[in-house]
């Protein structure tokens, strides 16, 4: 099962269980399993990251015209290698989509560091273009989380005449809790540029759609909430 978390787990895991250190990985199907692991005091040293690649990878960035950006930027990761599959079972198009000169395109948002640690920034298909800026709804999504009266929170685009799309949040509060549209807006203000605070937002009386492998329902949440009843 896939799941994120926030960095501050890792930190509350080293503390509480004594008979095993904290540990996680990346992979995916194409890849056969993992590319990347890391655990014990590597990943207390880099709580964000999902570790370096395996032996028998190579993983890079490229821009959206398939050039390597250098180590530190950010770019959709490519990986390579003996596990990385050749191509779908007929479906061509979708091989010459994935697969540029045997390098896997993940579909995910990362940089590298100078010691080879991959981060994983957002899902490519998930980024917001509002007016021109790139938006990471995985950083929003951090930051709301931070806020002690939220329980989950998901954050999306939604189409806007202007600026193409606009960023927008459902928020679940945790029981006993309360808090605004303003409040929240106010304590995102001092975490992440202006441009990145959700235009829209709304507070759910139940938990957050969710499909089997605990990822929230992005797409539902796009198609039923309605603009005009959110804050």
């Amino acid at each position: 099962m896939a799941l994120s978390f926030q960095p501050d787990l890792v930190e509350k895991i080293e503390a509480t269980v004594e008979t095993a250190r904290p540990g996680t990985g990346y992979g995916m199907t194409e890849t056969c399993g993992i590319i990347t692991a890391i655990s014990a005091d590597f990943f207390l040293d880099k709580p964000e990251s999902a570790g370096p690649a395996m032996p028998c990878f190579e993983a890079r960035c490229f821009d959206d015209n398939g050039v390597a950006v250098p180590d530190g930027e950010i770019g959709e990761l490519w990986v390579k290698g003996a596990q990385v599959i050749k191509g779908y079972l007929n479906r061509p198009d979708a091989t010459s989509e994935a697969i540029t000169e045997g390098w896997l395109h993940t579909g995910d948002i990362a940089r590298i560091d100078e010691d080879g640690f991959i981060f994983i920034v957002d899902r490519k298909k998930d980024m917001v273009l509002r007016g021109g800026e790139n938006v990471y709804c995985a950083e929003v999504e951090s930051a709301i989380f931070k806020h002690d009266a939220v329980g989950e929170v998901s954050v999306f685009g939604v189409p806007d005449d202007r600026l193409g799309e606009e960023v927008a949040a459902a928020v679940y509060l945790k029981d006993g809790h309360s808090i605004d549209a303003d409040l929240l807006r106010a304590f995102l203000e001092a975490r992440i540029a202006k441009h990145k605070i959700p235009q829209y937002l709304w507070f759910l009386e139940r938990p957050l759609p969710r499909n089997a492998s605990g990822k929230f329902l992005k797409r539902e949440l796009q198609e039923t909430l309605n603009l005009k009843d959110a804050s």
